[in-house]
């Protein structure tokens, strides 16, 4: 039984918690691009970088509450400053659309040249937010390192196997939970979400009942920026800030939409979370925790590793051609790509 006990520890200590930690994050990004394609009608291929765009503002902020010695005692000073983020990226997005995408959405332009004018903007944003802060690894996590660590949960135990659970990937989960109850309710229980969600399902019966559109669109770009700023400082806080790797996280992130189901949004959960259990299972050694169940004479030699994970992005990208090949209107049936 002891084995079994210190399988699931290892189990959740290298599987679990990171899969689900990532897997929030990336739901958060998916909740974003799901809310662009369902109600703009094109799929953002800047996201990945507005996230970076909102992860550097909170950065910046977050360097200049610590200068000033203002902290917020066990938890990163992140928090205290991604409410500046968020609203720095909100500026951001609302002076793209006005200035950039308006324009196309008047001409009623197809939806792939908006996806090419995104790409646009994703290069612009992503050698901004490079000059800004630089190419390298940023740390900015300050506060507790662990809610438990390896050292206190053997000693509370007894078990030969330890767990460490992050501060930040706690963060992750609460902040996320938070976020998505916030955002259905929002979306389900106001005048604006409900009008929202109309603009998405019929456009011009929406314009015929009185819905202003540049509201709904303007909202809309609010939200997405309040959800890539929140998602883009999560994974700068659980793993590292460096903007390149936000035009890599662009792939689950949509991987995760599409998945689901783009316009979706609970489809986007569910992508983010399969995506991110996905990686994280395939690409894991999984030596230890069999050496835990199997006998003695039956333990492995090797890794007993799929994929290194150096092809962890193989996999989301995998995982999205199965799923553009067999089902392309997701698990929860969006919008066919």
């Amino acid at each position: 039984m002891i084995d079994f006990l210190n399988a699931f520890v290892a189990l959740s200590n290298f599987v679990l918690i990171p899969a689900i930690s990532y897997g929030a994050q990336l739901a958060l990004g998916a909740l974003g691009v799901t809310l662009i394609y369902g109600i703009l009608r094109f799929s953002n291929f800047a996201h990945g970088d507005t996230m970076a765009f909102g992860a550097m503002c909170t950065i910046l902020v977050t360097w200049l509450f610590q200068s000033w010695g203002i902290s917020f005692g066990p938890l990163p000073t992140a928090l205290l400053a991604m409410p500046f983020g968020i609203l720095a990226t909100m500026g951001l997005v609302l002076f793209t659309d006005r200035y950039v995408y308006k324009f196309y959405r008047e001409q009623k332009a197809k939806p792939v040249i908006l996806v090419i004018v995104s790409l646009g903007v994703m290069f612009i944003l992503n050698g901004l937010v490079r000059f800004i802060i630089g190419p390298n690894d940023q740390r900015f996590s300050d506060g507790e390192r662990f809610i438990i660590s390896v050292r206190e949960f053997k000693a509370l135990s007894g078990l030969k196997e330890g767990l460490a659970f992050k501060t930040t990937q706690g963060i992750t989960i609460v902040t996320a939970v938070i976020v998505v109850i916030a955002l259905f309710w929002f979306l389900s229980r106001t005048r604006t979400g409900k009008s929202m969600r109309a603009y998405s399902d019929n456009e011009d019966l929406a314009l015929l009942s009185g819905i202003n559109p540049e509201r709904v669109v303007m909202v809309t770009w609010l939200i997405v920026a309040a959800l890539a700023t929140i998602a883009g400082t999560l994974y700068g806080l659980d793993k590292s800030f460096k903007p390149f790797i936000f035009l890599q996280l662009l792939l689950p992130v949509f991987a995760a939409a599409i998945v689901g189901g783009l316009g979706s949004p609970l489809g986007a959960i569910a992508g983010g979370f399969t995506i991110a259990f996905s990686e994280v299972m395939i690409t894991y050694a999984w030596k230890k925790v069999a050496t835990y169940v199997v006998p003695e004479s039956w333990a492995p030699d090797t890794l007993v590793q799929l994929l290194s994970t150096d092809y962890k992005f193989a996999v989301s990208f995998v995982i999205l051609i199965i799923v553009l090949l067999f089902r392309p209107t997701g698990l929860f049936a969006g919008k066919s790509v």
